[in-house]
Order: C-alpha cells, then sequence, then structure tokens
C-alpha cells in the first residue's frame, strides 16, 4: 500500500522549544516507517517539525495520493508524551485533510490513548494504542486485502456505531534487536543538523536503546511501552550509531530512553564496543540516583563519552519523594551526583513541585538541595496529572475542564492545590534565577583569574552575577508575597 506517515510535533506552535532550538527527529515515526518499508508497503514520510502549518500536509496528499495516513508521535520524547493540545489540535487539522483526499486515517500516540472517543470523533478511523509496530503490520496488511476486522488485531480501538470499542492489549515485544534500524533516511537530517549547528555550533542526534521502565513512580504516565522493560543488545545501537555518524557525523547523542543502561553489564559492553570501532561522540542521558551506584555504572559511562545525566530529583524533600513513590533518598542523590562529577559528568536534576503535600519548608528544601548539590543544569515543572496513574486519580475530583497544556511553557497548575497557579507559576521564575546565581558563582571559582587568567569567560560571568542576583532577589519577594497572600486568606 501507499503509506504516509506523519507527526504532530510542530515547533512553531511551541515558542520555548523554537527559541531553545534542539530539534530531533521523529524516532517512533521513522521506525515504525522502516517496519512497513519492510513488510513492502511504499513509504513516506512528511516531517512537520520545521513546518509553520498542519495545512503543509495538503500538496503532499494531493500529488502522492497515499491510501493510509499514519499520524505517528514519537513515544521517545517527553515533549510528545507531554500531549499538548497545540499538536493535538494540527494533529486532527490534518487527519480531516487525508480523510477528505479519501485516506484511511490511524493514529498512534501517547495523546490518542488517554482521549480515544475525542479522536475518533476528529475523522480518524482507528487508534492504535501500546506498542506500535505489530499492530500496524496486521492492520495494514488487513487493508491491503480488504476491509480488515478490528476485533482480531490487538492493540486497536475503533468506533461502532455510537460507541467505542477496543479490541485487547498487544502483547510487548521483547526482541527488540528483531527490529529493522530506523528509516533515518526519511527524514531530511541535514535541516536538524543546520539547525543545532547555527544555534549551538554542533550536531546532536536521538537514539533509543530500551522501551519501557519498571519503576513505579505514581505520576508518571506510560501508555505506549508501560512497566516492563526491554532493551536492545549493545551491538545493536552501536551499529546503528556507526551508521549515523558514517552517513551525518553527528558530535552528540540524546539517548532518550527513560531509563539507559538498565541491564546488568550493558554500560560497560557499550563502551567496550565504541571504543573497538573508534567511535567518539558526547552523550547525555537519563537514569536514577539509585542504579548510579549499582554495578560500577559511573565509570563505564565516562568511559563511553557521557557528557551529562538527568536525574529525577523531583524535590529536597524526602517527605516528598515518599509521596511520589520514588523509591529514592536524598542520600541516594547526593551520593549519585559527586560519583558523577568525580568522573568528569555532569549531573542535571529534573525537579517537580506542586505535588499534593507540599509546603513552604518542602521548597525550601529543595532550593537547599540545588545550593548543596549545585547540578550542571535543572528542568522545573510542576505536578501534571495524566490518565493512567495514581496521582491523576487522587487529584481528579479538584481538576477543571483543563486537562493539558497548549504548549511546555505553560505549567499550569491543573488541579486544586495548597497554594495557587500564580504561585507556582512565580516559583518556576525563582527557583530558575537563584539557579543561575549558583551557577555563575561556581563558573567564577572554577575558571577565576587564578586558574585560567582573566578570561572572556570569566569576566562575561563576573559581569553577569549582580544581574541575576538581583533577579533572584526580586523574584524572591515576590514570592513571598505570593506566599503571604495565601496565609492571609486563611485557605
Amino acid at each position: 500500500m501507499k503509506i504516509l506517515l506523519t507527526h504532530t510535533w510542530f515547533m512553531c506552535f511551541d515558542p520555548k522549544q523554537q527559541s531553545i532550538m534542539e530539534p530531533y527527529a521523529p524516532l517512533a515515526t521513522l521506525q515504525l516507517a522502516a517496519v512497513l518499508r519492510e513488510d513492502g508497503h511504499e513509504v513516506k514520510l512528511h516531517d512537520v517539525t520545521f513546518e509553520t502549518s498542519p495545512q503543509s500536509i495538503a500538496p503532499v496528499l494531493g500529488l502522492w495520493q497515499p491510501e493510509v495516513l499514519i499520524v505517528c508521535d514519537d513515544g521517545f520524547n517527553y515533549l510528545s508524551k507531554m500531549c499538548l493540545t497545540n499538536m493535538r489540535e494540527a494533529g486532527w487539522a490534518m487527519c480531516s485533510l487525508a480523510k477528505k483526499q479519501g485516506c484511511t486515517v490511524v493514529v498512534s500516540s501517547s495523546d490518542a490513548t488517554d482521549h480515544i472517543p475525542d479522536y475518533l470523533d476528529q475523522d480518524v478511523d482507528y487508534i492504535v494504542w501500546g506498542e506500535a509496530e505489530q499492530t500496524f503490520r496486521e492492520l495494514v496488511a488487513a487493508l491491503a486485502v480488504g476491509q480488515p476486522d478490528p476485533g482480531q488485531i490487538d492493540g486497536l480501538a475503533w468506533k461502532q456505531g455510537d460507541g467505542v470499542k477496543r479490541s485487547r492489549a498487544r502483547a510487548l515485544m521483547a526482541q527488540l534487536d528483531s527490529l529493522p534500524m530506523p528509516a533515518w533516511d526519511l527524514a531530511d537530517l541535514k535541516k536538524y543538523q543546520q539547525a543545532w549547528r547555527n544555534k549551538h555550533g554542533y550536531f546532536s542526534v536521538n537514539c533509543s536503546t530500551t522501551r519501557g521502565c519498571p519503576f513505579k513512580c505514581n505520576w508518571c504516565a506510560k501508555p505506549i511501552y508501560g512497566n516492563r522493560y526491554h532493551a536492545r543488545s549493545p551491538e545493536h545501537v552501536v551499529a546503528e550509531l556507526q551508521y549515523l555518524m558514517e552517513q551525518y557525523g553527528f558530535d552528540y547523542v540524546w539517548f532518550c530512553d527513560d531509563i539507559f543502561g538498565l541491564k546488568p553489564g550493558w554500560v560497560k559492553r557499550f563502551a567496550e564496543l565504541l571504543q573497538e570501532r573508534n567511535l567518539r561522540f558526547r552523550f547525555k542521558i537519563q537514569s536514577r540516583a539509585d542504579l548510579l551506584l549499582k554495578d560500577e555504572q559511573v565509570a563505564p559511562l565516562a568511559a563511553a563519552g557521557c557528557d551529562i545525566v538527568w536525574m529525577g530529583a523531583e524535590s529536597g524533600s524526602q517527605k516528598i519523594l515518599d509521596a511520589m513513590d520514588k523509591g529514592i533518598t536524598l542520600e541516594e542523590i547526593e551520593k549519585a551526583t559527586k560519583a558523577l562529577r568525580a568522573h568528569g559528568i555532569k549531573p542535571a536534576f529534573f525537579l517537580q513541585f506542586g505535588y499534593p503535600g507540599e509546603r513552604m519548608e518542602d521548597i525550601r528544601a529543595t532550593l537547599n538541595l540545588l545550593s548543596q548539590l549545585q547540578p550542571e543544569e535543572i528542568g522545573i515543572s510542576v505536578s501534571y496529572p495524566l490518565p493512567g496513574t495514581r496521582f491523576y486519580e487522587s487529584v481528579r475530583a479538584g481538576m477543571g475542564e483543563k486537562s493539558n497544556w497548549t504548549d511546555s511553557d505553560e505549567l499550569q497548575l491543573m488541579f486544586r492545590n495548597y497554594y495557587s497557579p500564580a504561585f507556582y507559576k512565580q516559583l518556576h521564575r525563582h527557583v530558575h534565577n537563584h539557579f543561575r546565581v549558583l551557577r555563575t558563582r561556581r563558573r567564577l571559582a572554577a575558571f577565576g583569574p587564578a586558574r585560567k587568567g582573566l578570561t572572556v569567560f570569566w569576566l562575561r560571568n563576573l559581569l553577569r552575577l549582580p544581574y541575576h542576583q538581583w533577579k533572584a532577589m526580586r523574584s524572591g519577594w515576590r514570592l513571598k508575597k505570593l506566599e503571604q497572600q495565601h496565609e492571609g486568606s486563611g485557605q
């Protein structure tokens, strides 16, 4: 069959990400394209990352005349998993255009899985929920010979009469090495390369080595890959990286796994293979503090070229970590941070504010954690209730009509909590300002005149420090005012 694949990550609809300019090709979409092409179908990609309107798909539909449109969002990208309404509406617009052209329309995404009836009301014939590749293989094969019986294909949802039907859940793949390499040739990686080099001076690509996460943080939604953990072999991953290096000459890799290198011995073998094949690049991963303290994880990461490890520190309050079912301790966060630094790897923290039960003493504890450990980078969010999580069920009664952010910078608290949404907006600004002061002081200490001479870098940070201090004082004052307003209201 002639199949057009696309996704809904329009960078133009997310001003924050457009400013950051760290675009990655739609990995899950490219993986599915490779699978369908392996089955003999004629496959084309309409990559919307740099497009400015969902209407951009119209000429492709008109000229290429596909029989099937597949909208497959990247389940490896946390931005897609946030289920932003800007992207949802753009996806619906593309589905409508394809339906008018006579296409069968199929969608696979975290958002579609969470909102199946809404999507089936928007010119979508089928939703693929759960892991996508085998379900699409069976569905497209059935479409090629006539009208499929969706009840016989696991992992599908469709409309029947006035209701919605779902087939059985699809079993997850255990042998990920059986998948073909993502169809990188379908994406115009020169656009990505140019965007990265113009903004950052280097080129980063994305790669997935695993699927799923076995840990049970109660706010974490896993609508695609669930709680099971399956890994590709180091050999399979390195073969893909060697291909990407030979074809596109990248400098950096974002390993977009929820948890990198959980399997015992995996990271050590990965480092050995990179050395054997003389593959040299820097990379960043996501991991957990407790895992970094096991099985000599940090040393082989450093040997492989790891630059940054992002940890879900979440909070400086053990009370909040326990309420989240995080399964880590503040002591483990501290030890992991020191272990990374000892091996020349930069620690980075994900922080989350607004979890139920959080009070000002918990927030101060998080600020103290930053001051004590001083990570290289931070990412801040407020607690975001997504369907399928225990956290969502616990706050559902206090939610209004709004259940998703519009873009990744909205950071709107969407349930009733002890402090107001305005308080958390201001807290977000203040924590960033506080962090900039800490980072600037650290850079001045590390690269001061005693070590490096009066460098431009050192002078620039010296001049920036008073500005960052002033901003931190101002945002702290405003935060205090909002806290006092809350206390004065007696809520």
